[in-house]
């Protein structure tokens, strides 16, 4: 039995979603109107609908996130919107409080978000003895702790392939609450990881190299670049992946159809050389655009510690979109209206096009934003009243020519049918059998007259009933007629429409088999109780913010439930734990040599770096201290 590969799209709104499933996407994911851990991206039920209704048409998968802490007077409500999740046919449900376990719910599988922190085997463990029928892994695990945990584990392993990365790990954040007031585990992260700091040392003087520049000023020292594994499907899928997550709930449509075609020709190549493993829905994307990470949002791009591995994760220009590198400045100037006029030096494929967005980057890291007007050659004309020196970098963040290749040129998302046409009694069978072994038929009434030119009526039948309708690509592979009759083409594109109609009938069959069966097997595990103590195992916890969590934690034994950290009157001082570590990133991690190997060495020549610790990141009134626990290679942000 060939075992499934999944492509998981986010879907900020109906529209995106759809957008996702027609370039290929297995499945997607999307919030409801509530706790869907991106306040900015609730979405109505009746939207929703929409969305599995054109999913369920390719087989393709819609799982509901319900992934933030929920309060005691929450509790009813996210329960009625698991089940409203259920009425219209979602899949799934995406948790990260444990409470929902508790709740009385409609057969719907569970999986465990990356929220609920999943790092370990023996985190991976106790989840999937608690019933969850999926767990979604940590982001910052290497392919031998993924491969570690799928030998400890029995269900299938999800895991984020591309898209924007927390520097802390999931779950465990608490930055936001404490700067802003505004919970990660809410929904509502104002993403302090992304804003300027300032590095200072015990004395409270900025981090100097030896020439006297500050080592990090004013600068967004804890903002990492982006994930980007679309190089490792072979490698995940031997380390037990089954589920590619594409992050990316508030991106726009462009984001989501350029990178779910990216991976989905990245999948499909290695699908196509390794006949144990299937797509996990139905039909084809064929045509359409050219994918380019490059053009569409992005912070420049890491494979973070998959290879087990420390590398330069930090977005060192700046936290937003810089765009794809041009080249240089070479000299500019301003219009008597003060407009900014420019030219520029950068490969030959390279050019700068009318309505392009441009980015600049100062000598002194000034960052600057302007719209192409006017092209000619390497001169560039904006409307913009700026002043950009030569020696800048540039960058273009909106490639027109993409986005209308993109718009005019999208796939188009088929199911391949084989069709076969019988003599039977008084008429005649029509079956179409899809690649996935989906099989429908027809049968016609009556016989038309005998042709008198059966060559001429064979290639008509061929011909008419080989046409596409609707999601469906015909081919005829099959006729079997005692005697050949002449059909009009009226008639046999009615019965091509007509197994189209049946086609589609027995795919929502096969759907709701699957969803029911994968359900019931959801709850069968789940009924099997809890199977390991409590000690070590819930070590981990944390987030416990109702009574439901709170009774779970202590039907397993737990002796101390510390609510969490939005309900602490005292909140605790950890505000973050991170495998990213400021000294390693900046050179001063006295183990890169020995442990991590001789890949760091740019500031070999530079001189010794005086400081006194701990160390410090300023912003405004916010002062956080940081500690490194070296002996994980992990550093600490303290409120």
């Amino acid at each position: 039995m060939q075992i499934e590969l999944e492509l998981l799209a986010p879907a900020k709104n109906k529209s995106i979603g759809i957008a996702a499933i027609n370039c290929g996407a297995d499945a997607v994911y999307i919030a409801g109107p509530k706790f869907g851990a991106r306040e900015a991206a609730g979405n109505s039920i009746s939207d929703i609908a929409e969305l599995v209704e054109h999913a369920h048409k390719f087989g393709a998968k819609v799982y509901m996130v319900v992934n933030t802490i929920l309060y005691e007077h929450e509790l009813q409500q996210a329960r009625e919107t698991i089940v409203e999740a259920y009425n219209i046919g979602c899949d799934a449900i995406i948790v990260q409080d444990l409470a929902i376990l508790q709740m009385e719910l409609p057969p719907i599988e569970l999986f465990a978000s990356t929220q609920t922190n999943i790092r370990t085997p023996q985190q991976a463990r106790f989840l999937e003895s608690l019933g969850f029928s999926r767990l979604i892994l940590a982001r910052e695990l290497s392919l031998g702790q993924i491969s570690a945990i799928k030998e400890a584990t029995s269900v299938p392993l999800e895991s984020f392939i591309h898209g924007a990365l927390c520097v802390s790990y999931s779950g465990q954040c608490y930055l936001s609450q404490k700067i802003a007031g505004r919970s990660a585990n809410r929904g509502c992260c104002a993403q302090a990881c992304r804003s300027n700091y300032t590095l200072v040392d015990a004395s409270g003087k900025e981090v100097k190299l030896p020439d006297g520049t500050p080592l990090a000023k004013e600068t967004p020292i804890l903002s990492l670049k982006d994930f980007n594994l679309s190089n490792h499907i072979p490698q995940l899928v031997k380390a037990g992946i089954t589920s590619f997550k594409i992050e990316g709930r508030l991106k726009n449509e462009s984001y989501i159809k350029n990178t779910v075609l990216l991976y989905r020709r990245k999948i499909d190549e290695f699908l196509k050389d390794n006949p144990s493993y299937c797509r996990a829905s139905y039909g084809n994307c064929m045509g359409g655009f050219t994918p380019n990470p490059a053009a569409t949002f992005n912070r420049d791009y890491t494979t973070l510690f998959i290879e087990g591995k420390r590398g330069n994760w930090h977005s060192r220009d700046g936290a937003k979109y810089l765009g794809e590198f041009v080249g240089n400045i070479t000299g500019s100037g301003t219009n008597r209206y003060g407009q900014l006029h420019f030219t520029y030096k950068g490969s030959s494929g390279n050019v700068i096009n009318n309505g392009d967005g441009l980015c600049f980057v100062t000598p002194k890291g000034e960052i600057l934003g302007a719209r192409a007007n006017t092209c000619n050659g390497n001169m560039v004309a904006t409307t913009e009243k700026l002043s950009v020196p030569a020696g800048s970098k540039l960058y273009r963040n909106y490639n027109i020519l993409f986005e209308k290749e993109m718009e005019k040129n999208p796939p188009r998302r088929c199911i391949e049918v084989a069709v076969s046409v019988y003599s039977a009694g008084n008429g005649y069978l029509v079956k179409g059998i899809t690649a996935e072994g989906i099989e429908g038929v027809c049968t016609v009434e009556g016989r038309g007259d005998v042709a008198q030119n059966p060559a001429l009526a064979l290639e008509n039948i061929r011909k008419q009933l080989g046409k596409s309708t609707g999601i469906f690509n015909f081919t005829v592979e099959a006729i079997e007629l005692d005697e050949v009759p002449f059909l009009p083409a009226s008639q046999l594109n009615g019965i091509r429409r007509d197994l189209a109609v049946v086609l589609e009938r027995e795919i929502a069959a096969t759907v709701n088999s699957r969803r029911e069966r994968d359900a019931q097997a959801f709850v069968a595990r789940k009924e099997q109780g809890h199977k390991l103590p409590a000690n070590k195992e819930l070590s981990y916890l944390a987030n416990c913010s109702n009574s439901l969590s709170r009774g779970l934690y202590a039907s397993l034994g737990a002796e101390e439930i510390a609510p969490a950290y939005e309900l602490q009157e005292a909140p605790q001082a950890e505000l973050m734990r991170t495998r990213y570590c400021i000294k390693y990133e900046y050179g001063l991690c006295p183990n890169y040599r020995t442990k991590w190997g001789n890949d760091r060495n740019y500031r070999d020549n530079l001189g010794k770096i005086n400081f006194t610790e701990p160390l410090y990141l300023l912003n405004g009134k916010n002062r956080l201290q940081l500690k490194f626990d070296c002996a994980n290679c992990e550093m600490l942000v303290i409120g």
